[in-house]
C-alpha cells in the first residue's frame, strides 16, 4: 500500500522509534503519546482493519498480542496496561492499517471516551 503511513514506517521509508520488530510485527512509539508508555503495534502485512483480517492472518494476530505482552513487560508496565484497537472510522480509526495501541505508565480510567 504505497500511500499507507504505517506501511511506509514498516518499510523504513518514514523514520520511527522502534520498540520491537520481528518477521511479522513492528512496534514503534507513538508521536503523540497519550500515556507515558504509548506504543503502536502493526503487522508487516497490510491489513486495513480487524474486520479485514482473514483466517490466514491468525498467526500474525496472535503474534501482535504476544508482542504486546512482551513489550509491556520490557517497558515496565506489564502489571497494568491497556491494549486498544479502533476498528473503523466511527470507532476512531484514523490510519487504515490494523494496529493496536499499548498504553501504560499511569492510571487508566474507564470509560476512556
Amino acid at each position: 500500500m504505497s500511500e499507507c503511513v504505517f506501511c511506509k514506517i514498516v518499510a523504513g521509508q518514514i523514520p520511527s522509534e522502534k520498540a520491537f520488530e520481528d518477521e511479522q510485527v513492528v512496534a514503534f512509539h507513538d508521536l503523540r503519546p497519550q500515556a507515558p508508555v504509548h506504543v503502536l503495534l502493526v503487522p508487516r502485512k497490510h491489513i486495513a482493519s480487524l474486520n479485514d483480517a482473514i483466517d490466514e492472518d491468525r498467526e500474525v494476530l496472535a503474534r501482535l498480542l504476544l508482542a504486546a505482552r512482551k513489550l509491556a513487560a520490557d517497558l515496565g508496565v506489564g502489571a497494568a496496561y491497556r491494549l486498544v484497537n479502533n476498528c473503523g472510522a466511527g470507532a476512531g480509526q484514523s490510519v487504515f492499517h490494523l494496529h493496536f495501541h499499548l498504553l501504560g505508565g499511569r492510571p487508566l480510567h474507564w470509560p476512556p471516551g
